[in-house]
């Protein structure tokens, strides 16, 4: 969701961009997330890229190159003098882990777990269905139903979930096509298993340690390969919203 939110600010030519990740990412959606530039340096979603960038004359020179910056957590410090003129926090931790509204002249938050007013200035409702993308100034969004989307009649069955502590190993790449009962992999000695048939949209790193009940895959029953290295509706919608937020902020006339 992040990623999206960063490609489409990007495509409307906002380009000074820094992003910060986890040492140890825990995305599934990695084909589309600027988070796999942590592993690999660089990362590229529908003809962006993003680089890693180590301190704040990196962070300069990734947006002189016209990339995004990706800094992880533990050097926050080093880009510490960096000044935000707009704050997006979509952690997606349906609740609030540090955001204040005194963060940048505009925050956003994406989900619930905020109030806009208090915490931040804008939320943007993430949940399903007819309010999807709207953009909220006074209150809430919806609560977490801790129900996954439903695609093609699909809620939970179609999310992998650690079944204990351990470390997440598998063979399996996204992509691959997914029938029932298959084994994906494997949370120490205990196994990670289909439960429909599709295409693997999406896997944490293998190698990353998780916890029980964290989500490890998405498999799509769409079973569209195509899907897998595309930014999905929802992520758009939400995507779109951070972008009209922006502009509203940016383009709203000062006293004087």
């Amino acid at each position: 969701m992040a990623s999206a939110v960063a490609w489409r600010l990007y495509m409307a030519n906002i380009r000074r961009i820094c992003m910060t990740e986890l040492d140890a990412p825990l995305c599934v959606r990695r084909t589309v997330s600027f988070c796999a530039a942590i592993e690999d340096g660089r990362a590229t979603i529908e003809g962006v890229e993003a680089r890693v960038a180590h301190d704040l004359a990196d962070v300069e020179r990734t947006w002189c190159e016209n990339r995004i910056a990706v800094v992880v957590r533990r050097r926050w410090d080093s880009i510490a003098d960096l000044v935000p003129d707009i704050a997006v926090d979509a952690i997606l931790a349906k609740r609030n882990i540090a955001t204040t509204i005194a963060d940048a002249a505009l925050v956003i938050a994406l989900g619930p777990g905020f109030i806009a007013g208090r915490d931040c200035h804008v939320v943007i409702e993430t949940n399903r269905g007819h309010h999807l993308g709207r953009l909220i100034t006074s209150g809430a969004a919806d609560a977490n139903t801790g129900v996954p989307g439903d695609i093609a009649g699909h809620t939970q069955a179609r999310v992998l979930r650690s079944p204990a502590n351990g470390v997440f190993r598998s063979e399996r790449r996204i992509g691959d096509r997914i029938g029932r009962g298959d084994v994906v992999g494997q949370v120490g000695d205990l196994p990670v298993v289909a439960a429909i048939d599709g295409v693997l949209r999406g896997l944490i790193l293998p190698g990353t340690q998780v916890t029980a009940g964290l989500k490890l895959g998405d498999i799509d029953p769409r079973a569209s390969p195509e899907y897998c290295r595309t930014i999905s509706d929802k992520a758009r919608a939400i995507a779109g919203a951070v972008l009209e937020a922006t502009m509203r902020h940016c383009n709203t006339p000062r006293d004087g």
